[in-house]
C-alpha cells in the first residue's frame, strides 16, 4: 500500500477525504481499514522516523482518518454526505433556495435567524445540543491473584499496540482504571478479576480451605498452607474439628494503610480408600465411647 502523498506547509492541512488517506475504498469493511491503518501506521510512527516533521504529520492525519472511520455514527453521517470529513456539518440547502438570491435570500438578510434556526423552523423542532462525548471504555481482565497483590499487565489499545498498566494491589471487579493514550486519547479500562481454584475475598481478607487429616486434628502437627503471598507453616491445635477456623494475621490483602488476614478453615479428611486398620481401631475404641454429637440438633 503506497503511503499517502500529503503536502503540509508547516502545520496539518485541512483533513481530506479519510478513504483516501488510509487507501481503502469507500465502504471498505472495518477489519480492511484496520489493516490498512497498522501497515502505514509502522511505517509512519514517529519514534520510527526522529527529526521528521513531515513524516509526523503524515502520521497524525492517517491516525485522524483511523478514529474518524472508527466511529460509526461520523462514518454513516459522512457516507451519507451529512459531515465533512472533519466532522463539520454540511448545509442541507443548495445554492440558489434560503441562501440564494431574490426575496428568499432578502428576507434572510433582514431576518435575526441563523441557519440553524433556519434548519429547524423548516423541520419543525428544535435542535439539541450534541452530547459531549464520554472516553472510551474497555474490559481488561485480571487474575485474581493480580488483583490481591498489583503489579504490571499488559493490554491490547485498539490500534495494534501494547502498553503496560499498573494493576493498584487491592483493586475490586467493576473498578476503573483510567488510560490516558496521546494517540487514542482517554479511556477507562473496567476491571473483570478471574476466580482462584483455592482463595476467596472478602474486603482485605482471604479466605482458605485446607485439608487435614484425621491423625493431624486428633493429635494436632505443623502443616503448610498457601497464602497469596507464598506458602506458610500453621500449627493446627490437637483436637480441631473440621470446619475449624484458624488466622494468619497481615496475611491479606495490602492496599492503603491497612493490610487483611487469612482465614484457614479446617476439612477432615479421611483416606480414601478407608484404612482397613483404622476401621478396626475406631470399632474398638467406639464400644467404650458412646457420644452424641447431634443432641443439640433437637429442634423440640
Amino acid at each position: 500500500m503506497p503511503l499517502p502523498q500529503t503536502s503540509y506547509p508547516g502545520k496539518m492541512a485541512q483533513m481530506r477525504d479519510p478513504y483516501t488517506v488510509l487507501g481503502v475504498k469507500r465502504g471498505a469493511p472495518d477489519d480492511e481499514i484496520k489493516r490498512a491503518y497498522r501497515k502505514l501506521a509502522k511505517s509512519l510512527h514517529p519514534d520510527l522516523n526522529p527529526g521528521k516533521p513531515l513524516i509526523e504529520q503524515q502520521f497524525k492525519e492517517i491516525t485522524a482518518a483511523y478514529d474518524f472511520l472508527s466511529d460509526p455514527d461520523k462514518r454513516a453521517r459522512f457516507d451519507r454526505g451529512e459531515i465533512g470529513p472533519d466532522g463539520s456539518e454540511k448545509s442541507p440547502f443548495r445554492p440558489g433556495g434560503f441562501g440564494g438570491h431574490g426575496a428568499r435570500g432578502n428576507a434572510r438578510a433582514n431576518s435575526s435567524f441563523s441557519v440553524d434556526d433556519l434548519v429547524s423552523e423548516f423541520l419543525g423542532r428544535n435542535r439539541k445540543p450534541a452530547a459531549a462525548a464520554e472516553p472510551a471504555s474497555q474490559k481488561l481482565k485480571v487474575s485474581f491473584l493480580e488483583a490481591a497483590r498489583g503489579g504490571k499487565h499488559r493490554v491490547a489499545l485498539s490500534d495494534g499496540r501494547d502498553v503496560e498498566v499498573a494493576i493498584p494491589a487491592g483493586i475490586e471487579a467493576g473498578q476503573k482504571l483510567r488510560l490516558k493514550d496521546p494517540r487514542l486519547g482517554e479511556k477507562f479500562l473496567e476491571i473483570e478479576i478471574e476466580p482462584h481454584p483455592l482463595f476467596t475475598r472478602k474486603d482485605k481478607d482471604i479466605h482458605v480451605e485446607v485439608p487435614v487429616t484425621l491423625v493431624e486434628a486428633v493429635l494436632g502437627g505443623t502443616i503448610t498452607v498457601p497464602t497469596i503471598q507464598g506458602a506458610v507453616s500453621l500449627k493446627v491445635p490437637p483436637g480441631s474439628n473440621s470446619g475449624a477456623t484458624m488466622r494468619l494475621k497481615g496475611k491479606g490483602i495490602a492496599a492503603g494503610t491497612t493490610t487483611g488476614d487469612q482465614y484457614i478453615k479446617l476439612k477432615v479428611t479421611l483416606p480414601d480408600p478407608p484404612d482397613p486398620e483404622l476401621i478396626k481401631f475406631l470399632e474398638r475404641w467406639t464400644a467404650g465411647h458412646a457420644q452424641d454429637v447431634r443432641a443439640k440438633l433437637d429442634p423440640g
